[in-house]
């Protein structure tokens, strides 16, 4: 919990994969993600956003760092809801101190965690699991943090589409449970090409290479429903 004020207000952290930012500040990604449960045991529904956008629109929700009202670091241009989850936009502010020390963290691979303030307007909790279904959430803030909780986000600039190399080493150590090292290896000496010629069968693919295209093919899926 935090204090927003006089209003306590829940957090929910989204792992999140920044590489980088532009250097006009925009970055875009998804600041809650739909029908996964997360650490907490909760699960947010789709619409659960709805009313709170309608009501405040993008404008009426501040960017923060660390949850900290008194350190705004800019402004989010677009909240919507899309079948993945909520899909933001938003600009760290060229005049601020703080901002340009966030933007340089996330470039330095340093921050790599939203997390949004919200207070549960409607839900339930399934009494078989102990899983709360958050079907209305009224929402204040979204964070840049630092320690990611849920998986599955994604924040990027360049809309291609793909996993950046970072994600794809993620995904190498921790799903197809190579070492950091063969992962390396991997991205040094594959990913570049794999990146280009994704949808082009090579002779002589090994189960391995296979894997990893169809790793970055579940990945370009699932960023497509952005």
């Amino acid at each position: 919990m935090s204090q927003y004020g006089k209003i306590e207000l829940e957090r929910k952290l989204i792992d999140v994969s920044i590489d980088s930012v532009g250097d006009d500040g925009r970055f875009e990604g998804y600041a809650s993600l739909f029908d996964r449960v997360d650490m907490s045991r909760d699960i947010v529904e789709r619409g659960a956003f709805a009313k709170a956008i309608a009501r405040r629109g993008a404008g009426g929700v501040r960017m923060l760092f660390q949850h900290d009202p008194a350190q705004p670091i800019g402004a989010w241009t677009s909240i919507a809801e899309d079948e993945y989850g909520l899909k933001v936009r938003g600009r760290l502010s060229p005049g601020s101190d703080k901002a340009r020390e966030v933007r340089a963290l996330i470039r330095d691979g340093a921050l790599d965690g939203l997390s949004i303030g919200f207070k549960v307007a409607r839900g339930r909790t399934d009494p078989k699991t102990g899983i709360r279904h958050i079907r209305e959430a009224d929402l204040w803030e979204i964070s840049v943090v630092t320690f990611p909780m849920q998986e599955g986000a994604r924040i990027s600039l360049n809309g291609e589409g793909l996993p950046t190399t970072r994600e794809f080493e993620r995904w190498l150590t921790r799903d197809a449970r190579l070492t950091r090292k063969e992962a390396r290896h991997v991205v040094s000496h594959g990913f570049a090409s794999l990146r280009r010629e994704r949808d082009a069968a090579p002779a002589g693919t090994t189960a391995l290479a296979e894997a990893i295209r169809r790793a970055a093919h579940q990945i370009n899926e699932r960023t497509n429903l952005r």
